[in-house]
């Protein structure tokens, strides 16, 4: 079944990574983040609200439809001063209009139906020339095959009957720009590029991440005996692979700037 962000249970399944320089270093190279006001929605742990204050930003917001992740994300962030954290969804923020110089939505928008309403609240919360970032996966990104770097990609192997459920709920590319043209916004960049997710040293600590779904929502589509029998599996793909390994992940980003009213 989907995962349950409300569940304490989860609470902090999105806090124990942190930002990997290769997502730094992207980010970088298309937007400056300096001095900014930032809204990170759908935060989820906080682990990119903190690392848009690494970033320069001069403040981050953290917005989050789930309470049970926001007290994570204040769990994550605890000692940063220039973070806040609200609950809100990608909808309706509850921020003021016309306030913030970037909104990040890294990894939402599969979470949601209606991108009309979601690129809409994030233009009005956002200053004249402020920008749009959204980072999520493309069909194309959710269907490469597996490999000792690409360890999602094994997900699919094993169990094809998840692909049509991972690849429903992303949206292409075109339905993206489409979007966020009609609702105020000029697409500045597109770019595919892979985000490492983790070094992992040895097998037992790869096992140990998917066995607990950390961060992975479509494991949550799993029983725990299918979840079993996945790692068994990815353990026969990797038996004569060296350690350490690192894990990375397909993103598409778009940079989208708000039309002057």
């Amino acid at each position: 079944m989907p995962i349950n962000f409300h569940d304490e249970q989860n609470r902090l399944t999105y806090t124990t990574r942190t930002a990997d320089e290769s997502w730094l270093t992207r980010i970088k190279e298309v937007i400056d983040v300096s001095n900014k006001e930032v809204v990170d929605i759908g935060c989820g742990g906080g682990i990119y609200t903190k690392a848009l204050v690494s970033l320069g930003a001069s403040h981050v917001t953290g917005v989050d439809f789930s309470e049970e992740m926001l007290k994570g994300a204040s769990l994550n962030c605890e000692g940063i001063e220039n973070v806040a954290f609200f609950q809100g969804d990608a909808y309706d923020s509850k921020l003021p209009a016309n306030q913030f110089d970037l909104v990040l939505e890294r990894a939402l928008i599969h979470h949601l139906d209606d991108l009309n309403r979601c690129f809409k609240e994030a233009n009005r919360i956002l200053k004249n020339d402020g920008a749009c970032l959204v980072q999520d996966r493309t069909p194309e990104d959710c269907i490469l095959p597996g490999d000792e770097n690409h360890i999602r990609g094994y997900f699919f192997e094993k169990y094809p009957a998840l692909i049509p459920k991972e690849v429903s709920r992303r949206h292409d590319s075109l339905k993206v720009r489409s979007a966020l043209e009609s609702n105020g916004f000029r697409i500045a960049k597109e770019v595919q590029f892979w985000e490492t997710r983790r070094v992992y040293d040895d097998f037992e600590t790869l096992s140990k991440d998917l066995l607990q779904r950390t961060g992975r929502s479509i494991l949550h589509e799993l029983s725990d005996n299918e979840l079993d029998e996945l790692v068994l599996f990815i353990g026969k793909k990797l038996e004569h692979i060296a350690f350490p390994i690192v894990e990375k992940d397909s993103w598409t980003l778009w940079l989208a700037i708000k039309n002057r009213l």
